[in-house]
């Protein structure tokens, strides 16, 4: 086995999203090499309800899916399909945009007001992009967990973990997305196919991804600030971008460690994005957003 470097470590910074949403970014609308097929990932934990309660109001997606985890709190949904729901604590939904839907996503706080989830895009290939739009929204006891003799916990959301299967499929990146959880001072060894772009995202306790050999500092970008740093260890919002490999390992800290382990196929195809909107190339982007305008946007009803 092959021990996957990290490539890149940094912080989520601070953004701004929707009617008024304070919440922080990992990566996106920036360069997609290392990430590819992922483009964007947000971290919207927040416990002040002033400060994501005007939430996402309608707007439109083309061209990608997008991945909503939910940890504390629920989001309403609804789209110009006439689908309506509430994702709570604990669930998932994957939703492939395709060739276009109008949707929104509202926020509610649970009874101490925190509103705790991630959301990921995902691309689609040139082949699907306008494809018909679905929905598969996951309900957490559907979302089977690992848990190891050294008391490892990994919920395997998409993917294959281990000949554990996760509920969402007929994604087209194949992406593996895993919540794992490593108890204290223990040393974990996690696989991943070489041939994937991978990351990880840190939202509880500490530890330290090992290099090639042991564990050491490593030279870092944040992705956000674009300013060299050196970090020993990665904890709370910390974004690891691994190298090539085959396995991931983490070093767990005092408290433990709790992190997403997202891994996909690279599609290596020319990304031309503006908002949510994200095609190959430009013209075909300027359609869209004619489309959009003069309200021929929605191909599937």
């Amino acid at each position: 086995m092959s021990v996957r470097p990290p490539k890149k470590l940094g912080t989520s910074t601070p953004a701004i999203e929707g009617a008024g949403v304070h919440l922080r970014r990992a990566f996106g609308f920036g360069d997609t090499r290392d990430t590819d097929p992922f483009l964007l990932f947000d971290d919207f934990r927040n416990d002040d309800p002033e400060r994501y309660r005007a939430g996402f109001p309608w707007h439109p997606h083309r061209g990608i899916e997008t991945i909503t985890y939910v940890l504390a709190g629920n989001v309403e949904h609804g789209d110009s399909l006439g689908n309506t729901g509430s994702l709570g604590a604990g669930d998932v939904q994957w939703m492939t945009a395709g060739s276009g839907i109008i949707h929104q996503e509202m926020p509610h706080g649970d009874e101490r007001g925190r509103m705790h989830g991630f959301q990921l895009w995902a691309n689609l290939p040139s082949s699907l992009k306008m494809t018909a739009p679905r929905y598969q929204d996951v309900r957490s006891a559907d979302i089977p967990e690992i848990v190891d003799d050294d008391e490892t916990r990994v919920r395997v959301i998409c993917g294959n973990f281990r000949g554990v299967a996760g509920p969402v499929d007929g994604v087209a990146a194949e992406p593996q997305y895993l919540d794992v959880r490593v108890p204290p001072l223990t040393r974990k060894r996690l696989p991943v196919e070489t041939t994937r772009h991978a990351f990880a995202y840190v939202f509880a306790g500490s530890g330290v991804f090992a290099n090639a050999g042991d564990p050491r500092p490593v030279a870092t970008e944040n992705p956000g600030m674009g300013e060299a740093t050196t970090l020993s260890s990665v904890a709370d919002r910390s974004l690891v971008i691994f190298d090539r490999g085959d396995e991931v390992v983490i070093d767990s800290g005092e408290n433990g460690i709790r992190f997403l382990l997202v891994s996909g196929t690279p599609l290596g195809e020319p990304v031309a994005w503006a908002g949510p909107i994200v095609m190959n190339t430009d013209a075909e982007l300027r359609q869209a957003f004619a489309e959009y305008r003069n309200g021929t946007f929605l191909k599937h009803r």
